[in-house]
C-alpha cells in the first residue's frame, strides 16, 4: 500500500496517488476509495486495475488539508492504508480510519 504526493508550484493542490497493491487487493473485482475528498460515497472514485493486479487512482487534494478515507473492496470489505499520515476512530464502528496530510 502506499500514497504519493506531489506538490504542485502553481496551483493550490496536490496531486495525490493512492495504491491497494495486489496482495491487499486479493481477487478484487473493484475498489473504490472513499472518503471526505468525495463526501464518503462508495460509487465516486472508482480506482484503476493495474496490470499487476493492484488498483490506483490519483487525485488532486487542495493543499494545507487533511483528509479521512478508507478503500472499499468489491463493495463490502473495508480497507485501511497501512502507509496513512495518522490514522482516527471511525464514528461508525470500532475501526480506523486512514489520513493523508497534505
Amino acid at each position: 500500500m502506499s500514497v504519493k504526493k506531489e506538490y504542485l508550484k502553481k496551483k493550490p493542490v496536490c496531486k495525490v496517488t493512492f495504491e491497494l497493491p495486489p496482495v491487499a487487493a486479493g481477487h478484487a473485482r473493484q475498489v473504490n476509495i472513499v472518503g471526505d475528498f468525495n463526501n464518503w460515497s462508495a460509487n465516486a472514485t472508482t480506482m484503476k486495475k493495474s496490470e499487476n493486479g493492484g488498483f490506483l487512482v490519483t487525485l488532486d487534494l487542495k493543499k494545507g488539508r487533511q483528509y479521512q478515507f478508507l478503500y472499499l473492496i468489491d463493495k463490502c470489505i473495508w480497507e485501511i492504508e497501512r502507509d496513512a499520515d495518522r490514522f482516527v476512530k471511525s464514528p461508525y464502528g470500532d475501526c480506523d480510519n486512514s489520513v493523508v496530510v497534505v
